[in-house]
């Protein structure tokens, strides 16, 4: 594809730029760079998630990463 470049820069179609929100341009070894950056959100969090035979992971989240703790009352440990 060709452009022309006016006064203000060149216009990048947006089909090019498919669920970019915004833009990176950088110049490297006399090219421009034009990279595509999503923006996350922590709304997305969840969006895709992944099947498990773990029906629990949410609410057992610490569990699961760190292992048992030793004094957890759900696990048969010490309690105040």
């Amino acid at each position: 594809m060709t452009a022309k470049v006016m006064e203000d820069g060149v216009l990048v179609p947006r089909h090019m730029l498919p669920e970019a929100d915004e833009v990176e341009i950088r110049e490297e070894n006399g090219r421009v760079i034009v990279e595509t950056k999503k923006r996350l959100s922590i709304w997305d969090l969840g969006s895709d998630p992944v099947d498990d035979e773990v029906t629990d992971a949410s609410v057992n989240h610490d569990r699961y990463i760190y292992g048992p703790v030793s004094d957890d009352p759900a696990l048969g440990g010490a309690s105040e």
